[in-house]
C-alpha cells in the first residue's frame, strides 16, 4: 500500500469514519465505518503520519493516544472544516466529513486548537463545574423573583435585594408558597457553599502553579482568569503572537473591508466566551481603579476611557490583556510593570 501522509478522522460516539491519503493527495485509506474499539488498533499500525480531527467531545483524548504513536496530531474548529467538504457529494455523511477534515488540516493557513494535557482538562473541569452551580444559584433566584410576582411581590434583578426581600416576607406566605420559597432559597444557599468551595480549589490550583502566578502579576488577571487561560492554551506555542490570541478570544474588531477602505466593526465574539467575560470583567477592575493609580497602564486606560469611552475602553484593555497574558506563558517571563 502506498505510503500514508495525512489523515482525516470524523469522531463519533461509537463509530469513526478514516479517511487517509498519500504526498499526492490520492486516498489510500477509506474506512468509513471503524468501531470504537478497532480506531486505536488502527492507528497504531501506521506509520507516523499527519492526523486531523474536529475539536469536539473526545478530541484531546485521541490526540493524546495518537501522539503515543509517533503521529502529529491537529485539531480543528468544526466551522473551518466544513468550506472543505467536498462540493461534489451531495449530502453529508461520515465519510464526506472525513475527507473535508483530511484536507482542511493541510492548508497552510489553518488555525489550530491546542491540544490540552490530562492536568488542562481536569482544571478546566473545575472551571466548568463552578460556572454550571453559578447558572444554577441565578436561575433559582430568577424563579423565586417569577412565583413572589405571581404573589404580587415584585423584586428588582440584584441578587443580594432578592435573597433579603424573599426571606423577609417568607413568614408572610400562605400554606404551599412559604415551603416552596424555603426550599429555594435553601438551594441558593447550598449552591452558595458549592460555589465558595469550587474558589478555594482555584486559588489551591493558582498557588501550585508557577506560570498561573506569573499571570496574576498583571493588572485585571486574578486567580479565575490565569488558572482558565493556563488551562485552555497552555504555554500559547499555537499562537505566532499575542494579538492572534487576542483575535482567538474574539476581542478584535471584525473587518469589512474593500475597494481600499478598511472598515472595522464590532468584536467578532469568537471562541470561548467563558475566557472573554473573565477578561472582560477583569478589565472593567483595571478601569475602575485606574483615575486613582499613576502607573502606565491605568494612565493609558483613563485616558482612553474619556476619549473613545467606558466600554471601548475596557474591551481594548481587555485586549490588551490577552496580548500580556500571551507573552508571559510564551517567553515564560514574570510581568514586570513598566516605570
Amino acid at each position: 500500500m502506498t505510503a500514508i501522509v495525512t489523515i482525516g478522522i470524523d469522531l463519533a460516539k461509537n463509530v469513526f469514519a478514516v479517511h487517509g491519503v498519500d504526498a499526492t493527495g490520492k486516498p489510500v485509506l477509506l474506512r468509513p465505518s471503524v468501531p470504537r474499539a478497532k480506531l486505536l488498533e488502527l492507528i497504531a499500525a501506521l506509520p507516523p503520519c499527519l492526523i486531523g480531527m474536529e475539536a469536539c467531545s473526545g478530541a484531546h483524548h485521541w490526540a493524546r493516544e495518537f501522539a503515543k504513536f509517533g503521529h502529529t496530531v491537529r485539531l480543528m474548529a468544526p466551522k473551518f472544516v466544513a468550506p472543505y467538504r467536498l462540493s461534489g457529494k451531495r449530502g453529508k455523511n461520515d465519510a464526506a466529513d472525513a475527507a473535508a477534515i483530511c484536507e482542511a488540516v493541510i492548508r497552510p493557513n489553518m488555525r489550530f486548537v491546542p491540544i490540552k494535557s490530562l492536568a488542562q482538562q481536569g482544571q478546566l473541569m473545575v472551571h466548568r463545574a463552578r460556572q454550571g452551580f453559578v447558572e444554577q444559584r441565578t436561575a433559582t433566584l430568577n424563579r423565586i423573583r417569577g412565583l413572589l410576582s405571581e404573589l404580587g411581590i415584585v423584586m428588582p434583578l440584584k441578587a443580594a435585594v432578592v435573597r433579603r426581600e424573599a426571606l423577609a416576607s417568607l413568614e408572610d406566605l400562605p400554606g404551599w408558597a412559604n415551603t416552596v420559597i424555603g426550599d429555594l432559597l435553601s438551594e441558593v444557599t447550598r449552591l452558595d457553599e458549592r460555589i465558595a468551595q469550587y474558589d478555594q480549589h482555584i486559588t489551591t490550583l493558582a498557588r501550585h502553579n508557577t506560570e498561573v502566578k506569573q499571570l496574576m502579576q498583571l493588572p485585571g488577571v486574578g486567580p479565575t482568569t490565569a488558572t482558565a487561560l493556563w488551562s485552555t492554551i497552555g504555554h500559547g506555542h499555537d499562537f505566532q503572537c499575542g494579538r492572534q490570541l487576542s483575535a482567538w478570544l474574539g476581542l478584535t474588531p471584525g473587518q469589512y473591508s474593500s475597494g481600499g477602505k478598511s472598515r472595522l466593526g464590532h468584536i467578532t465574539k469568537a471562541g470561548d466566551p467563558y475566557l472573554r467575560s473573565l477578561l472582560v470583567l477583569g478589565a472593567r477592575s483595571v478601569l475602575q481603579t485606574a483615575k486613582n493609580r499613576s502607573d502606565p497602564i491605568s494612565r493609558w486606560a483613563y485616558a482612553l476611557a474619556e476619549r473613545r469611552g467606558y466600554w471601548r475602553a475596557v474591551v481594548a484593555i481587555a485586549a490588551k490583556n490577552a496580548r500580556m497574558c500571551w507573552a508571559v506563558l510564551n517567553r515564560g517571563e514574570a510581568f514586570r510593570l513598566p516605570a
